[in-house]
């Protein structure tokens, strides 16, 4: 166990949204105002986490051939719990994000770590591995919000600050890019994709001139 290595693949070299491109059904439909962003974030760290750490608890005891049955009923069970928390404590959320938080029992994020890692190493482990891809996946999501919120609506921190509406940033009688629409999400994911790509590139590159030097 790496903390230093798990943190960096989840923020980086294996995010779940710009390099595994997982759970691209809610990063398209929801990522248009930074308060769905960090609420689906958030929401999916806290479920990713409680079911690795269940997973990997029960490991032992899961019969191999009815183990994605009993992940599916494990995860749909966390979810009900957020969900039913959010729609108690955060109504507007809950409205925001609609059905696509019951749909994070289906997530191939949570089930793919439930398979790849939950399944095979230990609680501790299975942990950190979930509160490290939860927090890249937080990070991918609300990069891609910030933007689309910012190009598409003109504000920033929309269903948070000033009252809900958000922050002005670009004036009104400038015309909007249209980047709220569906079509926008998939311009600013692959603008982040790039970025992601380019950013590892330039690391190992940089990891190589080190190691070249020594």
């Amino acid at each position: 166990m790496n903390l230093k290595k798990q943190l960096y693949e989840g923020l980086l070299t294996k995010n779940p949204v710009t390099v595994q491109l997982l759970g691209m059904c809610s990063t398209m439909a929801i990522t248009t105002s930074l308060f769905n962003g960090l609420g689906m974030g958030a929401a999916v760290t806290i479920i990713l986490t409680c079911s690795n750490i269940l997973i990997s608890a029960l490991r032992k005891f899961i019969p191999n051939e009815i183990r994605i049955a009993a992940y599916v009923t494990i995860i749909a069970g966390f979810v009900t719990i957020v969900d039913l928390a959010i729609q108690a404590f955060l109504p507007e959320l809950s409205t925001s994000l609609g059905v696509f938080i019951p749909l994070i029992v289906v997530n191939c994020i949570i089930l793919g770590r439930a398979e790849a890692f939950a399944s095979k190493n230990t609680v501790l482990a299975s942990t950190l591995d979930g509160i490290f891809q939860g927090i890249g996946y937080t990070v991918a999501l609300t990069i891609v919000c910030v933007i689309r919120e910012l190009l598409g609506s003109g504000t920033f921190g929309g269903g948070l600050l000033n009252g809900g509406e958000g922050i002005r940033v670009i004036p009104q009688q400038y015309p909007a890019m249209l980047l709220v629409m569906p079509v926008g999400g998939f311009l600013v994911l692959g603008c982040v994709i790039a970025g992601s790509q380019w950013l590892m590139k330039h690391l190992e590159m940089k990891n190589k001139k080190k190691e070249a030097a020594k």
